[in-house]
């Protein structure tokens, strides 16, 4: 695709007009919580996360009370979200982490944020667009990694790099709004095994389309 930039931001205003509510679809009302929520989501539904979070953050609230939270309870709270034995390693990391350097509180910075215990860049990137409104990047989880490739907006493989191309692609302002738009879209319309192309707002353009 020549333009791909063009087409890039075709993309993002035929989104914003399908799915202008578009947002984190994670039930939290913190930055802890989010942050938490979000490890949980890897390889896990959010609606499996929704289920499990409100017993999981009821009994432990701050990061104090689950950095100080028997593991084997914990641990039986996140079964369902599936590798619940890291999982609880990481989120239990992770509020240590938040007591012992941040006095509580979920830091706002790329650097900082990577720095703990269970945060990789997407979930990074979760919690600065959502909690914080900082456009530092694009998150990429499934649907954007597989929705940016059958869009050709990148050819690449790897998250780190589909994510440097979609940010060259769309301005910064629309960065947090990409990762929303595509994922509903991925979630709606786009689907893995069976994209539904005939009621597809981009499928006039799309190079995989089958319309």
């Amino acid at each position: 695709m020549k333009d791909r930039a063009g087409w890039a931001r075709t993309v993002v205003e035929r989104l914003r007009k399908e799915y202008p509510d578009a947002e984190c679809a994670l039930d939290h009302v913190d930055p802890f919580q989010l942050a938490v929520a979000t490890i949980l989501s890897a390889q896990c539904t959010d609606a499996m996360v929704n289920r499990v979070t409100p017993e999981l953050f009821a009994a432990y609230p701050t990061p104090q009370a689950l950095a100080e939270a028997d593991p084997a309870e914990v641990e039986r709270i996140v079964h369902r979200t599936g590798f619940f034995r890291n999982k609880t390693k990481s989120i239990m990391g992770l509020a240590r982490a938040l007591v012992d350097r941040h006095r509580c509180a979920v830091p706002e910075t790329m650097d900082e944020l990577l720095d703990l215990p269970g945060v990789a860049r997407k979930t990074a990137n979760v919690i600065l667009g959502v909690a914080f409104g900082k456009a530092e990047g694009v998150v990429v989880d499934t649907h954007v990694h597989r929705l940016s490739r059958r869009l050709g907006l990148t050819r690449r493989d790897d998250p780190k790099t589909i994510e440097r191309d979609l940010m060259r692609l769309v301005p910064r302002e629309d960065w947090i709004f990409l990762g929303h738009g595509l994922i509903w879209h991925g979630r709606r319309v786009c689907a893995a095994r069976k994209p539904a192309c005939g009621r597809c707002a981009l499928a006039d353009r799309c190079p995989s389309s089958e319309a």
